[in-house]
């Protein structure tokens, strides 16, 4: 039984007329009444009534070409989804990314990525790094993007682009009146981080070296979920605290709350960066996606990012 001898019986079941049904199915008339026929025999069926001026439908001849319709529908289906999987670009892919590149990044490269691939619409979950990287392993996410080092069997990498640090204060605060600001005066003032869990909190200790892990602080620290709460608790007074560059100006507040000030160089940055598995099936849409990362400007060379 093959797919063409079903599509033998079906057209004949609908033309009534061996030869009409032979032009249907581009084949001679012959080929067609012996491909029906061969069927008729592995089944041990006759699924035809014939006779010099009609061709009818047994009994079960209408069972078996209706069954034999829903195959055919099926196997187009099969066809479609496989034409589909040719194009990489036309399924919803799912991405991950940590907290502190999401909320940046994203409303700047899903409208880049619409015009590049409008049929790829995209799941978004963000989330810790040690999440978002089970979720990679097991197949619920295809991509995530996250700060590097970032190391894990069967998985690749490709960087994105680095982000400089940036110092946030009051708009009121004394080293506003400095141009740049030194990593070791952070260590003098109340600085405000992110919870334990978030990378973005390590390398930022990391551009503090007497505030490392393990080692007694000399400045009081308050911790936060979020750096928008971050920024919340900066613009009341509070203290201050150290932005990635893409954070810098993605708030709603009015000019003279916040003032933002580069780190003196060497400057302190992070690495953004895609991961995906090994064995992922659309390399087309990691390759679309990182492109749309990069084209979507989220980051400036360091030198050349100097916020008000």
């Amino acid at each position: 039984m093959t797919l063409t001898e079903l599509r033998y019986i079906v057209t004949l079941a609908q033309e009534q007329h061996f030869g009409r049904a032979a032009e249907r199915c581009h084949v001679s008339q012959p080929t067609l009444s012996v491909g029906v026929k061969k069927l008729e025999d592995e089944l041990g069926v006759l699924i035809f009534e014939r006779s010099k001026s009609a061709v009818r439908l047994t009994p079960v001849g209408e069972g078996i070409v209706a069954q034999a319709q829903k195959v055919l529908e099926q196997a187009q289906g099969i066809r479609e989804l496989a034409q589909a999987g040719k194009n990489q670009l036309t399924a919803p892919l799912k991405v991950g990314a940590i907290y502190t590149v999401g909320p940046y990044l994203f409303p700047h490269l899903i409208p880049q990525l619409h015009r590049v691939a409008p049929d790829m619409p995209l799941y978004i979950e963000e989330n810790f790094t040690h999440v978002l990287r089970d979720k990679l392993r097991t197949g619920e996410l295809d991509a995530i993007i996250l700060a590097l080092p970032f190391h894990e069997a069967d998985v690749l990498t490709k960087p994105l682009y680095d982000e400089p640090f940036y110092v946030l204060m009051p708009a009121s605060h004394p080293w506003t009146a400095r141009e740049t600001i030194d990593s070791q005066m952070l260590n003098d003032k109340s600085l405000l981080l992110l919870g334990e869990g978030h990378c973005f909190r390590d390398q930022v200790l990391e551009a503090c070296p007497t505030t490392r892990k393990g080692d007694a602080p000399s400045h009081t620290t308050v911790e936060s979920s979020s750096l928008e709460t971050i920024r919340h608790m900066v613009a009341s007074g509070l203290g201050i605290s150290v932005l990635p560059f893409t954070a810098v100006d993605s708030h709603h507040y009015a000019p003279g709350i916040l003032a933002v000030r580069p780190l003196t160089p060497p400057v302190p940055y992070r690495t953004v960066a895609i991961a995906w598995r090994a064995s992922f099936p659309r390399p087309k849409a990691i390759e679309i996606l990182a492109d749309s990362i990069r084209l979507c400007s989220v980051a400036r060379p360091q030198d050349s990012a100097q916020p008000a």
